[in-house]
């Protein structure tokens, strides 16, 4: 199977197993956790507040970055993110000063990527040239649909044109730009879904996000579902066609899959996704942000308070992150196996088998590569392209 081309990273094997992370790379995730309006889908830790006052989480930010950082000297910078929430709604200040603090606290990788989420309103869109000024050069936009009555249905407060306005906005400011769309929303069609698939392709795009809309407890939409008041979803069925037909019409127009839901050309990948999927460390700063972080050869899990004005009071005591918990080398496999294997690369054998201290199973791979569900070569384990609509049942087996 030909596989795109990926930027470079350390192999696990020229790495001590404590220092396993530099495989991976390191990473910055900064979480805004305010948005206009809740999204009715959303179960992400957003909020909406009629006030913000954006001096003192620019504070915040900074100190908690000082602090990351004097933990973690001497480590490059590969990406910084900045997801939510609505980033879009931080005044460029703010993103320009998180950026200094951590271009202070680390060194940056010489193609560092700075991403900045946005959504396509025109409150956002006036803003996009501060962003880049301030240091970002890649921006993922919230498109989700590009019919205004789905927009609708979908809780978005733009319309497409907004979207499209937003869009050449954003390609004027911003060396790369990505957005994302929902599928399988309610009443749409194999058809439809292709159709608006070629009109997102028609905008020279170089990475999409496709994600498969999923009823979550907790959200608008899971308590709507729960009353059978949420209709026209398609079924599994459907579901899959629509999952098949973005392979096609995607890889066709030379943005092949290199992970479940994310397509891009040659070079266009999302770094800082990157360092997730093969298991590098990232400092995740801000309300309930996650984050992982190797420190004298144990990795550790850290997450932050999830309520705004909790992780303020508490980063006025010096810390917003809640107690970590030590991540031993068995879980650590675990989770390179279910986060490498999403990508079109796959994961690499031999690092699984040195963090999990065993192998993968001969008999159990042996019967997914007879199935045509997965397939080996150059040290590396990938699903194939019938495994990976299948890609749970896989992880299942594996694991």
């Amino acid at each position: 199977m030909t596989q795109p081309m990926y930027p470079t990273t350390v192999s696990a094997g020229t790495a001590p197993l404590g220092e396993d992370w530099q495989a991976g790379g390191f990473g910055l995730y900064v979480h805004w956790p305010f948005c206009a309006s809740k999204c009715p889908y959303c179960d992400f830790n957003s909020h909406v507040s009629a006030r913000i006052e954006q001096a003192s989480w620019l504070d915040a930010y900074r100190l908690e970055i000082a602090r990351v950082s004097a933990e973690t000297p001497g480590r490059v910078l590969r990406s910084i993110f900045f997801g939510g929430g609505t980033p879009s709604l931080m005044e460029p200040e703010v993103v320009a000063g998180v950026i200094a603090a951590a271009r202070a606290g680390w060194g940056f990788a010489n193609d560092i990527e700075i991403t900045l989420e946005a959504n396509p309103g025109s409150v956002e869109r006036g803003r996009f040239a501060g962003y880049a000024e301030a240091g970002v050069n890649r921006l993922s936009m919230g498109v989700q649909a590009l019919n205004d009555a789905d927009l609708r249905r979908l809780g978005r407060m733009h319309s497409v044109a907004e979207a499209r306005a937003a869009f050449e906005v954003a390609r004027s400011c911003f060396p790369r730009v990505s957005f994302d769309l929902i599928y399988a929303r309610q009443d749409q069609s194999r058809e439809a879904w292709a159709a608006e698939l070629r009109e997102a392709l028609a905008m020279a795009v170089d990475h999409l996000s496709l994600y498969q809309l999923s009823i979550e407890d907790g959200t608008v939409f899971g308590a709507r579902a729960a009353a059978g008041q949420l209709r026209g979803l398609p079924g599994d069925d459907l579901s899959a066609d629509m999952y098949l037909e973005t392979q096609d019409i995607l890889g066709a127009a030379g943005m092949p899959a290199y992970e479940i839901s994310n397509h891009a050309r040659e070079g266009a990948e999302s770094r800082h996704n990157l360092v997730y999927w093969r298991q590098g460390d990232w400092a995740g700063v801000g309300p309930g942000a996650h984050g992982r972080l190797t420190l004298g050869g144990q990795r550790w899990t850290t997450e932050a308070h999830r309520a705004p004005g909790a992780w303020l009071a508490a980063m006025r005591e010096g810390s917003g992150e809640l107690p970590r918990s030590a991540l031993p080398l068995e879980e650590q496999a675990t989770e390179y196996l279910l986060m490498s294997m999403r990508l079109a690369e796959g994961m690499e054998i031999a690092r699984f088998e040195r963090l999990a201290g065993r192998g993968l199973g001969p008999a159990r791979v042996a019967a997914l590569v007879e199935m045509g569900m997965v397939e080996m070569g150059d040290g590396r384990l990938r699903a194939t392209a019938a495994g990976r609509p299948l890609l749970n049942a896989i992880l299942r087996e594996l694991a």
